[in-house]
């Protein structure tokens, strides 16, 4: 393991990374494009919302992160019973000391899978909520610091809604990205069973490739990633024309030029780079902003999905070409 006190290079970043797609990928059949995306949200320090159909691997996912990250990882049902103190943990009476003492909650972890997350109440939806924007619970009006690294990845089944509690849009733009899977081909669907056969159990395991501390580390060194000012001001055009499309009621907010960046800073590493290009943010651009937009009540009953809007988005604002040193960098040396 490496020492997280040293500072890690972003080659070095990368190869870790790679290495921890591979062992993931050695269990998810065929989605290195949607394992990426994952893993540039944990390494940007955020947190992932895997909305998709049942039994395309979601919660295997998370599980398989978990593993080779070396990080404790905890699941958590949600249904429309769920009450806040299941997530954040509540005070319970000890007989013996004749006093209350708390019990600490399913989100004292380092990576949480928040199943099915829109089966749950909003009071219970807001508990998690507070959790993932300040890393902290409040129980009984005592403040609980969570330990970092804190990561939520949270699954949404988006055709069945009976039962369900939407996301609302103030929680949605808390989620870093929003990542989907999709059916596999013929090929990776026989791959699937497969390895299934040559395990001879349902379980997989992985082996930790890193622990939490050297994930910390990795996360530190993105800040390293440069963005010169083209860069940073195409970020912004981008997310400043989802609000003027057309089609858009509520386009993305500042957090969606935010989420643009830190997602983009995760993209250089993968490819061995310390800077930004246009294409890492190209890459990033409909995960990272699909889910922060609300489309006009027609477009929803034209089907209009909100990646085709980020589409066109892309389309039409102009990427730039430009090898400047960013301003808030200047006395830094050339690449």
């Amino acid at each position: 393991m490496k020492d997280v006190d040293r500072t890690v290079p972003a080659a070095e970043v990368g190869h870790l990374a790679r290495a921890v797609l591979d062992a993931v990928g050695s269990v998810v059949v065929g989605k290195r494009e949607a394992l990426e995306l994952v893993l540039a949200g944990i390494l940007a320090g955020g947190h992932v919302l895997l909305e998709d159909l049942p039994g395309l691997g979601k919660t295997l996912t998370a599980r398989s992160f978990a593993q080779a990250l070396g990080l404790d990882f905890r699941r958590l049902q949600f249904t429309p019973d769920l009450l806040p103190a299941d997530v954040t943990g509540s005070f319970l009476y000890d007989q013996r000391s004749g006093d209350f003492s708390f019990r600490a909650g399913p989100v004292f972890t380092n990576l949480l899978l928040a199943d099915e997350i829109n089966r749950t109440p909003p009071k219970t939806q807001s508990a998690l909520l507070e959790a993932m924007q300040e890393k902290q619970v409040s129980v009984e009006g005592v403040t609980y610091r969570l330990d970092e690294p804190f990561h939520v990845l949270a699954t949404a089944n988006p055709i069945e809604y009976e039962g369900t509690y939407p996301l609302p849009e103030a929680q949605l733009d808390r989620f870093l990205l929003r990542v989907s899977f999709g059916y596999p081909d013929g090929e990776e669907e026989w791959e699937v069973l497969r390895r299934r056969m040559g395990r001879r159990r349902e379980e997989a395991e992985i082996t930790p490739v890193v622990d939490a501390a050297t994930l910390r580390a990795m996360q530190v060194a993105l800040e390293n990633v440069v963005v010169e000012d083209s860069i940073g001001r195409y970020i912004v055009a981008l997310t400043a024309a989802t609000r003027e499309h057309p089609s858009v009621l509520v386009g993305a907010s500042p957090r969606g030029s935010l989420a643009l960046l830190l997602l983009a800073r995760a993209r250089a590493v993968f490819a061995g780079r310390d800077y930004v290009v246009p294409e890492d943010v190209k890459e990033v651009a409909a995960p990272a902003l699909a889910h922060r937009i609300t489309l006009r009540p027609e477009m929803w009953l034209r089907r209009v999905d909100p990646s085709f809007v980020v589409g066109e988005v892309l389309d039409q604002t102009p990427a730039p070409a430009s090898g400047a040193l960013p301003s808030y960098a200047a006395g830094r040396p050339g690449r």
